[in-house]
């Protein structure tokens, strides 16, 4: 796996300087041009500098080009004369043109990386921001409603304290839900962590997600349409079952006057697209953009003192999605309710 990064840099160095060779040939065999041989070999420094990492490749092929040109394209013929000023003029170009376009790609590839570094530090800064936020309330619940029961367990009812623990058992496997997501996405940020994929029958897949959502929400009725056909795809399910059920879940929280909530999935070239939609308030405007990424803003949401952890939830489901090289999105049904899809892919590949 080391190695191959250096594999490819030499194939390309090497397929770019025969295919500049072969032009060169054509050139001066079939169209008796030769004061653009040089240019061609330039142009291939700066192709091989430009996609190659590092400065040897680049450098390399501009001793290369010299010595092609000396050798083959100028009079008299096979043979090296590293005297001549055309060919001191040409190294001398190719070589600080290698040097110049290896080390604005070295810099534009450290910028995209503290880019994309700084992507992640900001994405871990809403998460936490959002966790701060969403875990107060139930902690808060459990803390009063524990300290209520030992405080005033001889004045209270039996049917005040079996409320009391009931929503306690309720706050806490929403924590639990919680914690899962959070290591779900600790799990899959780590470079050293690999999603495993298996081949997965879709009925089964939804079967499971079924009974894990009517655990929680056993009154809740979900519309199913599914190809009737045997449908494999290659995916960790334990984790797309996650995503799923993090939807449903969002949904049921959220989409105020819901009545409808359904599960569709259909193949699309050699894709499993998977459609999660109700019939409720829909999605605002302004949290479209934001709302895979966990930034935001949900301390307008405390005013009724409920529980909300849309941002993290669907934050999971997008890391999720882009660790299996799907795609994942969300949008406002034109007839009411929101549509969340998301893709899988399901080519036949091999996967560690």
């Amino acid at each position: 796996m080391k190695k191959r990064p250096y594999i490819k840099d030499i194939l390309i160095t090497i397929l770019i300087l025969l295919f500049s060779f072969g032009i060169s040939l054509i050139l001066q065999s079939v169209f008796t041009i030769h004061e653009h041989i040089t240019a061609i070999f330039i142009f291939a420094v700066f192709l091989v500098s430009l996609f190659t990492k590092g400065y040897v490749y680049g450098i390399v092929t501009s001793f290369a080009g010299v010595i092609a040109v000396s050798w083959a394209f100028t009079f008299p013929y096979f043979v090296f004369d590293f005297t001549a000023p055309e060919t001191i003029f040409s190294a001398i170009v190719m070589i600080c043109i290698a040097l110049l376009t290896s080390t604005l790609t070295i810099r534009q590839k450290k910028w995209e990386a503290l880019k994309a570094e700084g992507e992640k530090e900001r994405m871990r800064a809403n998460l936490l921001r959002a966790v701060s936020h969403d875990l107060r309330t139930p902690l808060t619940t459990i803390y009063g409603a524990s300290s209520a029961i030992i405080e005033n367990h001889e004045s209270l009812t039996d049917d005040q304290k079996l409320k009391m623990v009931q929503d306690i058992k309720e706050d806490s496997q929403w924590l639990i839900r919680m914690v899962e997501n959070l290591l779900s996405v600790t799990r899959i940020d780590s470079e050293k962590m690999k999603i495993i994929k298996t081949a997965t029958v879709l009925e089964e897949l939804i079967d499971s997600v079924i009974i894990k959502f009517k655990k929680r929400y056993p009154t809740q009725k979900i519309d199913i349409d599914i190809p009737d056909e045997i449908v494999l795809i290659k995916m960790d399910a334990i984790l797309i079952e996650q995503v799923i059920v993090n939807i449903l879940e969002n949904a049921v929280q959220h989409a105020k006057g819901m009545t409808r909530l359904s599960i569709k999935v259909f193949t699309l070239n050699k894709t499993a697209v998977f459609e999660i939609s109700d019939n409720g308030c829909g999605i605002e405007k302004e949290r479209l953009d934001k709302i895979f990424t966990g930034s935001y803003d949900s301390m307008t949401q405390t005013a009724d003192g409920q529980r909300h952890n849309a941002g993290i939830g669907l934050s999971v489901c997008a890391t999720i999605i882009k660790a299996h090289n799907g795609t994942i999105s969300a949008a406002n049904d034109k007839n009411g309710g929101a549509i969340f899809r998301f893709t899988l892919d399901i080519e036949e590949e091999e996967y560690e």
